[in-house]
């Protein structure tokens, strides 16, 4: 069995560092920032696709995503908490699966966050926006993190918490479960898995009891 995690609001909250980095972006042009219900909204999404969303004109996305990351990076680690029962969800899985990440998220970023906490070691591969063209809904990083694992079972689950994982993990033919502990709402989840959760270590169990 493979267990592919989604890292934002799945497995861990680093929504301070992210509104803190958005707000040091948009000050470093001048620019007001976003209130940070429009920026949660969009959390998830590639940092290149929240920009533009936000107002960023598309030829100055490249400098304001160089200049959150350079902020983030400083911040990431201390403002970012692993969610409830996360710890517990990675543990459970390894037992009985190989586990891989599949994040939206800066690839070096997200694996410098879960060394940070004791996690790491667990994932066999970790995917991230740099590793990719086409991100999440797109099956690309998926079929990407499967290329890199055993291709001996078809069993194969992702877990995430908006419906951009469901819907790659549905064109990759993949199970899906979706957890309300992120930034996805209920009613939205509802529209694309059938397999809802509060948090990933209900949703390894249930997966456990497939």
């Amino acid at each position: 069995m493979i267990i592919l995690f989604d890292l934002d609001g799945t497995l861990i909250d680093s929504t301070e560092a992210i509104l803190e980095s958005f707000g040091v972006a948009f000050k470093t042009f001048g620019q007001v920032v976003p209130e940070d219900k429009l920026i949660e909204a969009e959390i998830g999404h590639p940092l290149d696709v929240m920009f533009p969303t936000l107002g960023v004109a598309k030829e100055e996305v490249d400098a304001y995503v160089d200049a959150y990351k350079m902020h983030y990076r400083e911040i990431s680690c201390a403002k970012t908490v692993l969610l409830s029962e996360a710890k517990e969800a990675v543990e459970l899985a390894s037992k009985y699966a190989i586990l891989g990440v599949v994040t939206t998220k800066t690839a070096k970023y997200s694996i410098e966050l879960l060394e940070h906490m004791g996690l790491m070691s667990y994932f066999e591969v970790l995917i991230g926006r740099e590793d990719v063209i086409n991100p999440k809904p797109n099956p690309e990083p998926i079929q990407k993190a499967l290329a890199k694992l055993p291709s001996d079972t078809n069993d194969i689950w992702m877990i995430g918490d908006t419906c951009m994982d469901m819907l790659a993990a549905k064109s990759a033919n993949v199970g899906s479960v979706g957890v309300t502990c992120g930034y996805g709402t209920v009613e939205s989840l509802e529209n694309c898995t059938d397999n809802i959760y509060q948090n990933a270590l209900e949703a390894v169990r249930f997966i456990a009891n497939k």
